[in-house]
């Protein structure tokens, strides 16, 4: 047989996980122009484009046009999808290394880092991805419920997701309605009592970890008083030396902002988003009923370690604060894949550079690679992956030049479509997901909304006929 990735030996590529990381793996394999490809992408839900869909905020409705790009290169001969099929339910790694030469998993980070202090576990208390989850319509987490009754919630975290919840939880229902945020989540939140919203950060407004844009737009909701205490906005002598030594543009504009929102005065909405800086929680505090109430909060001050980065440390001065809502949004965290190599401690396979790497041999796992999130761990925007993505395809493509590849039993593309049918024969096509699509927009133009999401996998397999 010849060579693979030649006309008559088309390279066979396994992607497992249809979000961002993904498809910028495909659209890297496909830009080389002497190289035979096709490749066939497994998500375990029938739907495409993971936290584009099920992450990135409802009301940043422009983010989500990256999709386009998805969809041209879902467009090509040579690529197929087969959605809701679950790697180490339907189908294993070892099926895969029958069919495929090369294995890619971009499965990001699905869950988040624990917050481990007494009271946690409290009713009322939250991790945030479970939040943006049932916002955004996620099949999994649809049945969640969260008590918008209570007039005080807490976010734990100034990242960027810290922020859109903050957000979500002071948009107005008018604001909300013209959103693709799921129909459910549209319903409890136009009841919602929620009046005030805390958003805490344990170091100063220089070392946030949202970005400028996202603060700017805290300043602008309808309804909702940014607060920011004066006293907190104004940097200590450690940040303002970090910042002459050369800050980027954009925590220079995040430091404006903070300080502008601290000379704001309040306007009279209904709601106010209060930003806390130089603080963290330290307990969480519960009523006779096991329902979180108030948290209790220390005050903290920067260091600077050996290395010259600043670090947060406790004080002795203490103060609480009402919540009957905590959300905790301090990281992503990957999950494993069965069998397949994983760094427990940094929540990420265990990869080299996108290499999957052997746990004893230390060496790498011929044919098996990984990107995105499920690489390197939840940082950076959606745009990061790009690079990232093709950082491992260099590495595949090198891999491929050597001859380390698998050499799979059954390399034919009918071979791996006859499987799938036979391990899930409900599994969803590309064709499948742009009719459920179609039907998902149409059914927002009838609301005036970007699209009303199908959010059961029952739904969505009856809409195209699964069922």
């Amino acid at each position: 047989m010849s060579q693979a990735g030649t006309q008559s030996n088309p390279l066979r590529v396994a992607i497992i996980g249809a979000g961002p990381a993904g498809f910028y793996a495909v659209e890297r394999l496909f830009k080389q122009k002497d190289l035979t490809v096709e490749v066939d992408m497994y998500d375990r839900l029938p739907t495409p484009y993971g936290l584009v869909r099920n992450g990135v905020a409802p009301d940043h409705q422009k983010i989500k046009s990256v999709t386009k790009v998805f969809d041209r290169l879902a467009a090509q001969p040579q690529f197929r999808f087969f959605g809701y099929v679950e790697l180490g339910k339907d189908i294993t790694v070892a099926d895969l290394r029958r069919h495929y030469h090369q294995i890619v998993y971009t499965t990001g980070a699905q869950t988040d880092r624990s917050l481990n202090i007494p009271g946690i576990d409290l009713k009322g208390s939250h991790a945030a991805t479970e939040f943006v989850a049932w916002y955004n319509g996620h099949p999994d987490y649809r049945h969640y419920q969260f008590d918008l009754s209570q007039e005080h919630a807490v976010v734990i975290g100034v990242g960027n997701v810290a922020v859109d919840v903050c957000r979500i939880l002071c948009r107005t229902p008018e604001e909300l309605a013209r959103t693709d945020i799921a129909g459910y989540a549209l319903e409890a939140l136009s009841q919602s009592r929620v009046k005030v919203v805390y958003m805490l950060g344990r170091r100063g407004p220089a070392q946030a970890a949202y970005t400028a844009p996202e603060v700017k737009e805290l300043g602008e909701l309808a309804d909702a008083d940014v607060i920011v205490l004066p006293e907190e906005a104004e940097l200590d002598e450690l940040s303002q030396a970090s910042l002459a030594d050369g800050a980027d543009r954009g925590t220079m504009r995040q430091v404006e902002l903070i300080q502008e929102f601290s000379r704001r005065p309040p306007a009279g909405k209904s709601r106010q988003l209060i930003l806390r800086f130089l603080v963290s929680p330290v307990e969480l505090i519960g009523d006779e009923n096991g329902q979180v109430i108030c948290l209790r909060l220390v005050k903290n001050e920067l260091y600077a370690t050996e290395a010259g980065s600043l670090r947060a440390r406790p004080t002795e001065q203490y103060e609480e604060i009402p919540a009957g809502l905590v959300f905790r949004s301090i990281g992503y965290q990957g999950v494993p894949l069965p069998d397949v190599p994983f760094n427990d401690n940094w929540g990420v396979i265990l990869n080299e550079g996108g290499r999957v790497i052997h746990p004893e041999t230390r060496q790498p796992v011929v044919g098996e690679y990984a990107a995105g999130w499920i690489k390197r761990g939840p940082t950076g925007v959606i745009g990061t992956n790009k690079p990232d993505a093709a950082e491992t395809v260099e590495l595949m493509l090198k891999d491929l030049a050597s001859g380390r590849i698998l050499s799979p039993e059954c390399p034919d593309a009918t071979a791996a479509e006859q499987m799938v049918r036979k391990r899930q024969p409900h599994y969803f096509s590309y064709e499948d997901w742009l009719k459920l699509d179609e039907i998902e927009v149409a059914r927002g133009t009838e609301q005036g909304r970007p699209r009303v999401k199908l959010t059961t996998v029952e739904e969505m397999l009856a809409a195209v006929g699964k069922k």
